[in-house]
């Protein structure tokens, strides 16, 4: 019996060239450098003029005032919530707090004025609490607290506001009575099966270094970027929008409140950095910018997001209208009293 060899398969020659000339034509990291520099060397004369027109030069002006001023408050607020949300431990809160819910919730909510850190450090710091066995209704009054009336935030707005030091004592009482009244009426309204039990936070499991700048970085990242997307918003408003539209906007009550709380909620701004933004907009009241103040840190895209992953779609989906509405009408409630 003889044993024929199999020929090899055709080598299909276009496939072949075509592959090797994908290769060849592969971009990589010098050689778009290289594209980037060239396009900017071409475009310096169009760009050089576009920069110089008064339009940009105001944007530019406010851009950099806003990031300016807030950045220290930010890098500073993102310190302190990675130390908080790495070394204190978990169970330091549930010992502290009374065992009574009712009790529990404006304790709690107080206990985010000494307590600095952002909304995004805020969240999860909630979801240790809820699976420690700290009653719900509490550890959302914090959630909502936290990061509205810690010391960073009030400073900071003490800073952006320095003709105006009732904002302060404004944006304090109104976020601490909106975070007391979510916490009783979650107590009072809210179900289990509304509650997703929170997962394991990602940085647990890890040496406290490692976990100190894991979560350094991921607030830098995220409280940084929308920073960077605040300003250049409210640059924009200032520099581009008619001024006729903003004071139509502004001249009428309701509608200078209920745009600031939506552009709060759109913005997602950090809020060791809200109150800087919001204070160039110099054309709307007090009590529509402190609408702002309280928005924001409460609800907004990001957090949405955050309280989704956290907590589950069927609690974001709840909380999140009732707190908007109920940070609206507290609001403009105080601002009529105290502004």
């Amino acid at each position: 019996m003889t044993i024929t060899k199999a020929a090899p398969p055709p080598v299909d020659r276009g496939d072949a060239d075509d592959r090797q000339g994908a290769r060849g034509w592969q971009f990589n990291s010098p050689l778009v450098l290289t594209m980037v520099l060239l396009l900017v060397v071409a475009a310096q004369g169009p760009v050089r003029q576009a920069l110089s027109a008064p339009v940009m030069q105001s944007w530019m002006t406010v851009f950099v005032a806003v990031v300016v001023q807030a950045l220290p408050f930010l890098v500073l607020g993102v310190l302190l919530s990675a130390v908080i949300a790495v070394f204190v431990p978990p169970t330091f809160f549930a010992r502290a707090l009374p065992k009574r819910p009712a009790l529990a919730v404006p304790v709690a909510g107080m206990a985010g004025a000494v307590l600095p850190g952002c909304e995004c450090a805020s969240v999860p710091v909630a979801g240790a609490l809820v699976r420690r066995g700290v009653t719900p209704a509490a550890a959302l009054a914090f959630l909502l607290s936290a990061p509205a009336i810690n010391p960073i935030v009030l400073t900071a707005t003490a800073v952006a506001f320095p003709n105006d030091p009732r904002m302060v004592v404004a944006r304090f009482v109104a976020s601490l009575l909106v975070a007391c009244a979510m916490g009783w009426l979650w107590q009072r309204l809210g179900r289990t099966d509304w509650l997703r039990p929170p997962s394991r936070p990602a940085h647990e499991g890890l040496g406290k270094g490692a976990a100190f700048w894991g979560s350094v970085r991921h607030d830098v990242m995220h409280a940084g970027g929308f920073l960077v997307v605040g300003a250049m918003a409210a640059a924009t408003l200032k520099a581009v929008v008619p001024a006729s539209w903003l004071q139509a906007a502004a001249g009428n009550p309701v509608v200078s409140v209920l745009a600031l709380a939506v552009l709060a909620v759109l913005l997602s701004i950090c809020s060791e950095a809200d109150a800087f933004v919001v204070a160039s907009l110099s054309q709307f009241s007090l009590t529509a910018r402190l609408a702002f103040l309280v928005v924001g840190p409460m609800i907004d895209l990001k957090l949405f997001a955050m309280q989704v992953g956290t907590f589950g779609r069927g609690f974001a989906l709840r909380f999140a209208p009732a707190t908007f509405a109920l940070a609206i009408t507290v609001s403009v409630l105080v601002g009529t009293v105290l502004l």
